[in-house]
């Protein structure tokens, strides 16, 4: 597994996140507008500075603890602080898929809602067609619970994906409902 460090996502990760934009698996398989707006770096860095102010979301830079490097991003879209839930979600640079960044980011997130955030339930929304994503999910402790189907709108077109979750704890005497 790859060695990196999660640091709270700030102006010095301006370029990175220009980069991730450009990308066209960031546009295919993330939530960020294709075309995106020229703004959209620094949008993105503003919706996680108040996030992190207001307790809604929190974002990250994933980077090399060695070289302190940009290699993407762990994110917190979405907390519900009262739910004690929380979407949590991250990208890899191109530069760096293939290596465990993905895995690494995605257990270092979880272990953080789990332990800062207090949260009993943590949910990954995947593109049905992002296997790689899957597989990360999978690596990391998340079952996959169902396809929620035409619920992501880009471009005009809807399309389906899969909700991935992990439990804080599986309690004595729980069952799903059938």
């Amino acid at each position: 597994m790859h060695t990196i460090r999660l640091d709270p996502l700030g102006e010095e990760h301006l370029d990175g996140l220009a980069a991730l934009v450009d990308d066209p698996d960031v546009q295919r398989f993330t939530r960020v507008p294709v075309p995106p707006p020229p703004d959209m770096p620094r949008r993105w860095l503003a919706r996680y500075e108040q996030g992190r102010l207001d307790g809604s979301c929190e974002g990250f830079a994933v980077v090399d603890r060695g070289t302190g490097a940009f290699l993407g991003l762990a994110l917190a879209p979405a907390i519900d602080q009262e739910g004690r839930t929380a979407e949590l979600g991250y990208v890899v640079a191109p530069g760096a898929r293939g290596r465990g960044v993905a895995s690494a980011a995605l257990s270092q997130l979880t272990d953080w809602a789990l332990s800062e955030l207090g949260a009993l339930r943590l949910e990954l929304i995947i593109d049905v067609d992002n296997a790689a994503s899957k597989r990360v999910a999978g690596r990391c402790g998340y079952e996959r619970e169902g396809m929620l189907r035409s619920v992501h709108v880009k471009q005009g077109l809807r399309a389906d994906v899969e909700m991935w979750a992990r439990l804080a704890e599986r309690r004595i005497g729980y069952t799903q409902a059938e």
